[in-house]
């Protein structure tokens, strides 16, 4: 049994029209529940375990897996099932529609055709393949575009021996390393007082220009003008800004909030001490200068390792379905890649061409998401046997 363009359009359309934007973004998103339930039905007349499995309350992750003889590994397709908002495109953002090879909606490529090429490969594999010696594991997980509170709670919960994280890319791109980031605030305390009376106060927000001027030079003559050969610059960013009380006195405190990003081999405290570092070359011209970093977020980079068998069999199907070979690369964005290697589990990243991600108009190509069905079919095949 082969994918089909209907195939793919029709369930990848159904599962843009749910809404599932992610809570942790958007406070009154509807959350996964409703695709994930769809899902569930979606894959009922197969002999294939399914469970959703709660992971916060009324935000369950999809597993279903197809049992193997029991003598091979577990091999996991991880897509995540959540997206972020649509208020720059209400009007069309949850009623996809196909034009040529693209379809357009919210989610369409990040990451519902990630869902519909694992659950499209299930059913084929469930149907119509030999029985394999070890389990294909589907995973549709919550909250990527969140904190990834799903993957997390799936590789504390389960055992995997391999995994495909399925994301918007371009085949043949297949992802075996991408970069880590950190959110931080920058935090500047000044000294508040009447704004009549300069020789009292310290003005925060001042001497955060200094700060936010100094990280811009960084992020050009280091992060712009070295970057790493597969992931791209080391992001860098200012997210939100916020200080002082009022027109009339001097601001006690000034916060930065930032993205900042790791490449393989660096850790965020390799960035912090480069932050750090510009709070010492203020203070030597400004001795009143006071400030602090605070982490609140900080996710490892990406680097695949002991992925060399299901390189091997994702690249030999590649080979049959694509006609060349894969082309490992790399990202200077972040996935759940990260985490599922973390966990010791060999990954790689792949998944369908697409575009406008978090944007109006987002769209996947069919046609690719077609290729990544039948490549992932081969795969699997040849790495469960």
């Amino acid at each position: 049994m082969t994918v089909s363009q209907t195939d793919v359009v029709d369930l990848l359309s159904s599962l843009g029209r749910i809404e599932s934007v992610t809570p942790w973004l958007i406070p009154d998103g509807s959350g996964e529940r409703r695709v994930t339930e769809f899902m569930a039905a979606w894959l009922a007349d197969l002999e294939v375990e399914v469970e959703l499995e709660a992971v916060a309350a009324g935000r369950p992750n999809l597993l279903a897996r197809l049992r193997g003889s029991g003598s091979g590994p577990t091999l996991c397709l991880n897509a995540h099932s959540d997206t972020v908002g649509y208020a720059n495109w209400p009007d069309r953002a949850l009623t996809p529609r196909l034009d040529g090879d693209r379809l357009y909606g919210l989610g369409v490529a990040d990451d519902k055709s990630g869902c519909a090429a694992a659950l499209l490969t299930l059913r084929t594999l469930a149907t119509s393949a030999p029985r394999l010696r070890g389990d294909l594991l589907v995973a549709c997980t919550i909250d990527e575009e969140g904190v990834s509170i799903g993957t997390e709670h799936l590789v504390s919960h389960h055992e995997m021996d391999a995994a495909v994280v399925l994301e918007p890319e371009a085949l043949p791109r297949a992802v075996v390393e991408h970069q880590g980031f950190g959110w931080i605030d920058v935090v500047v305390h000044g000294r508040p007082a009447h704004g009549s009376a300069p020789e009292q106060g310290i003005d925060a927000i001042v001497h955060m220009a200094e700060v936010v001027a100094r990280l811009h030079r960084l992020d050009v003559e280091q992060y712009s003008a070295t970057p790493d050969p597969r992931n791209g610059r080391t992001v860098f960013h200012t997210g939100t800004i916020s200080g002082g009380t009022d027109y009339a006195t001097y601001p006690a405190q000034a916060t930065l909030g930032i993205e900042i990003g790791t490449q393989p081999g660096e850790t965020l405290a390799d960035r912090v001490g480069e932050i750090e570092r510009i709070f010492q070359e203020i203070r030597a011209s400004t001795p009143d200068f006071n400030a602090e970093v605070r982490v609140q977020l900080e996710r490892e980079p990406f680097r695949a390792q002991g992925h060399e068998a299901l390189w091997s069999a994702l690249d030999e199907a590649a080979q049959v379905t694509l006609g060349r070979p894969l082309d490992a690369s790399g990202l200077n964005a972040w996935t759940d890649a990260a985490l599922m290697q973390a966990a010791g589990i060999p990954t790689v990243l792949m998944g369908p061409a697409g575009g406008n991600y978090h944007a109006p108009d987002e769209w996947v190509s069919v046609s690719e998401v077609v290729q990544l069905c039948d490549l992932l079919q081969r795969a699997v095949m040849t790495y469960l046997r």
